[in-house]
């Protein structure tokens, strides 16, 4: 008599994905890292763009306020209530230069073949976001998330706490995939495996360093490696 055991596949099995949008699936970190140095010298702050750099992934108010705090220069209450404004002034320069990173259109229809449950949480604001987003061929259906939605931003793990909310899953069977080490230290903190890219900037150790269980080059590198981070795609998907 056969002893074989038939395999039972459940849902909580097959983790859900929760994608960063800038660095993650879009190439647009430096259109934003310039976007806010123009910002800030418009409010009379120069600053290297290396530094600016080092603080994307954070929302605005946090990356603007630390990076005031690290070369102790000061704004005035106007120039504080105008430079989320200034930014997305400069960055409306930049945005045709925007371009989905390499695979990120075909990984994201890939999970969608094979029924993976992903959504997108960005610490951008709708409006300055979702240009990036048309550019990724959503589904309608594909839940996002904000800045403008939560109530505090990377690296708080609000964000991708509200994603997996949204889609109805254990943020602990939930796989965070991002570019910078703010993603990675909100994915700790919403105890969230976190799988980083360095299609952003930061290097694989910092990455690492920052809580990746594992890092590739972009999403194309991620898509061909999915059975490392637990997601067999059938051949028919």
């Amino acid at each position: 008599m056969s002893s074989k055991v038939k395999a039972y596949r459940s849902p909580e099995t097959v983790p859900a994905f929760l994608f960063d949008l800038d660095g993650t699936l879009v190439d647009s970190v430096y259109q934003h890292v310039l976007a806010w140095r123009e910002a800030l010298e418009r409010a009379g702050t120069r600053l290297s763009v290396w530094r600016i750099h080092r603080r994307m992934g954070m929302s605005g108010g946090l990356l603007v306020n630390a990076l005031l705090r690290e070369t102790g220069h000061s704004l005035t209450p106007a120039d504080e209530r105008h430079l989320q404004e200034w930014h997305a002034e400069a960055y409306a320069k930049f945005r045709s230069q925007v371009r989905p990173l390499p695979g990120a259109i075909e990984l994201l229809e890939c999970l969608s073949l094979a029924k993976v449950p992903f959504a997108i949480a960005t610490s951008g604001l709708m409006a300055s976001a979702r240009p990036a987003l048309d550019l990724l061929s959503l589904k309608s259906s594909t839940p996002i998330v904000t800045r403008d939605q939560v109530r505090h931003a990377k690296p708080d793990p609000d964000l991708f706490l509200a994603a997996a909310q949204r889609l109805g899953v254990s943020i602990h069977n939930s796989i965070v995939v991002g570019d910078s080490v703010w993603d990675l230290l909100a994915a700790r903190r919403a105890r969230a495996l976190g799988v980083g890219l360095v299609s952003g900037g930061y290097g694989q150790d910092e990455l690492e360093k920052a809580g990746a269980y594992r890092t590739y080059e972009d999403p194309l590198d991620l898509m061909n490696h999915l059975d490392e981070v637990g997601v067999r795609i059938p051949k028919s998907a």
